[in-house]
């Protein structure tokens, strides 16, 4: 129930002023499918928070408004001007008839309706019923035809051929605290009215029909018929007012057809009670109705999170995916092959150091020196060689990374639309190479800063390390990308290259600190390439964490929502 306390509705406003922060949070913006539906929830409850219970619970004793709605050409217009006694709203010929709505009051009820209290969205005009407004306005008439404590609302037609009409429509509705339904023995039983209707009768919305240009023959059968249909729905307590077909007399109904309505109405500005009653059932029935709509709002949020998340996870996934596939790039020798292989054998002295490497070590180290004594190898153009490998495998990873994320994300809800968004994403950034170029580089300025480091700590090879640091560093490089152990002289070429390649280092500096070393290059490779790789999964993310969607919103409005509920 709402309460009759201060405390009590203190509270409640409170809850429903959080209740509206969460629903400003729950965003919906992927196109899922329902969503589109779940955002016309979230406007329409929105427009019903800032229109109508957030005003009423603000200033609970504000004029009741009664909002004059129906379909085009129900003579809603003219029912206003024939209640007033002359022309306030102009009643139109083209359709929609009723283009901007106007709202009517007491002189003495103006304060409550000038302000942004209610329909925060509308500038305010005043003028004649000739005065040019728009759907964005509302003009207001304040005349002493109205009583005290009662406003009426002409609203723009609910079918109404523009959109922008419909929503207003709607919008002004769900303002309401009384909504005098205007329909014709013609059109009653349309669908359109009823859908509102029906949704007027979920919202416990208080409802009263004027049923006009009734055939007076007819008038017995359409009124019975017309009150079975709302017991149907749900509305058997709105009072019907039947106005009989007749000409107008100065663009007004007939003074006595609008007798019973007239009375009706000033009967209820002039009852504090009666006009208390209308109110708490409006806005109890608007309070019990946001349990539904919060908890499909939070379910439809809820969606967004887990489509979001999985988008994410995709993501992730590909450049982890992307990463291993470097690692294993790294270990299976495939580097050592076609110029790596043939700058190696340049290196090392094509076969004849092969066979000196199988006879001993120490002819092996003999071999060495000798290089560094006399030309110096062509350890360039392997580092060279080295590190264009090693370009393509990390480039290469990266973008069969961009192209599997991109290609689920296509299956995926919401992912065609960010693709369509960023179309960039389905490729690798334009900058990476030269950021991979650039890694490489700084991976074997980091290597060869291992060599000086292994070198220094090791005495009795400090004139051989002097003359071989960038030699051992190439070398070292080309033993990152193998398994690093012996077993591979069974795989062939490539095999007996990594096998030379880790007897040369360790003929320098022991085989456990090679073991050392060369994991290492690893781990420093890996987490470079890491690092880049995370920079370019970072533009998928980007693009999901702009849409700020989060499991945090839909639990934050089933919490506020349940809040509500537990102050009303």
């Amino acid at each position: 129930m709402v309460r009759e306390s201060d405390g009590d509705n203190a509270r409640l406003l409170a809850a429903m002023t959080r209740f509206r922060h969460a629903l400003e949070r729950a965003t919906l913006p992927l196109d899922l499918p329902g969503a589109n539906e779940a955002r016309h929830l979230r406007m329409r409850l929105v427009d019903q928070l800032d229109d109508y219970i957030l005003p009423r619970l603000t200033s609970i004793d504000a004029p009741v408004l009664a909002v004059v709605g129906g379909s085009t050409g129900a003579g809603k217009s003219t029912l206003v001007n024939s209640l007033i006694g002359r022309e306030v709203s102009s009643p139109g010929v083209l359709r929609p008839t009723t283009r901007s709505p106007v709202l009517v009051h007491h002189p003495d009820d103006a304060d409550w309706f000038a302000d942004q209290r209610i329909l925060p969205g509308l500038a305010r005009v005043t003028g004649g019923p000739a005065t040019a407004v728009n759907a964005a306005s509302v003009r207001l008439v304040a005349t002493d035809a109205v009583g005290r404590g009662l406003a009426l609302l002409d609203a723009p037609d609910i079918d109404s051929v523009l959109a922008a009409n419909r929503e207003l429509a709607a919008q002004l509705l769900a303002a309401a605290d009384l909504w005098i339904f205007v329909t014709t023995a013609a059109r009653y039983a349309d669908a359109v009215p009823w859908d509102l209707l029906r949704e007027a009768a979920e919202r416990g919305t208080a409802v009263a029909i004027v049923l006009d240009r009734v055939p007076a023959e007819a008038m017995d059968d359409i009124s019975a018929h017309l009150a079975d249909m709302l017991r149907e729905q749900g509305l058997s307590q709105a009072p019907i007012f039947q106005i009989a077909e007749s000409p107008l007399e100065d663009g007004l109904l007939p003074r006595g057809q609008t007798a019973r309505i007239r009375d009706w109405l000033a009967a209820l500005a002039g009852n504090a009670t009666a006009r208390a009653a209308v109110v708490r059932q409006t806005l109890q029935g608007a309070l019990e109705s946001l349990d539904g709509r919060a908890m499909a709002l939070a379910a439809a949020s809820s969606q967004q999170a887990a489509a979001a998340g999985a988008l994410l996870d995709t993501a992730r996934n590909a450049y982890d995916d992307a990463l291993e596939g470097v690692q294993v790039g790294m270990r299976d020798g495939s580097l050592l092959r076609g110029e790596v292989l043939a700058r190696w054998q340049e290196f090392v002295g094509t076969g004849e150091f092969f066979r000196q490497v199988e006879t001993t070590v120490s002819r092996l180290r003999d071999r060495v020196t000798a290089w560094f004594k006399g030309e110096p190898p062509p350890a360039e153009r392997l580092g060279e060689a080295l590190q264009s490998g090693a370009e393509l495998l990390i480039s290469n990873h990266a973008e069969l990374a961009a192209s599997a994320a991109s290609r689920a994300w296509r299956s995926l809800p919401g992912g065609e639309q960010l693709l369509a968004v960023d179309p960039a994403l389905t490729r690798s950034s334009a900058g990476v190479d030269a950021r991979i170029e650039r890694l490489v580089r700084d991976w074997q300025g980091d290597i060869l800063d291992m060599v000086r480091e292994e070198g220094a700590d090791r005495r009795a090879m400090a004139r051989f390390t002097a003359y071989s640091v960038n030699g051992l560093g190439v070398v070292l490089m080309l033993l990152a990308f193998t398994s690093g152990g012996l077993v591979l002289l069974e795989v062939g070429i490539a095999g007996g290259t990594a096998v030379v390649g880790q007897k040369l280092l360790e003929a320098v500096f022991g085989d456990q600190a090679v073991r050392e070393l060369a994991q290492k290059a690893r781990e420093r490779l890996l987490q470079r390439v890491a690092e880049v790789y995370a920079a370019e999964r970072g533009r998928f993310y980007e693009v999901v964490e702009r849409l700020q969607v989060s499991g945090e919103s839909s639990e934050t409005l089933a919490r506020a929502a349940a809040d509500v509920k537990a102050a009303r």
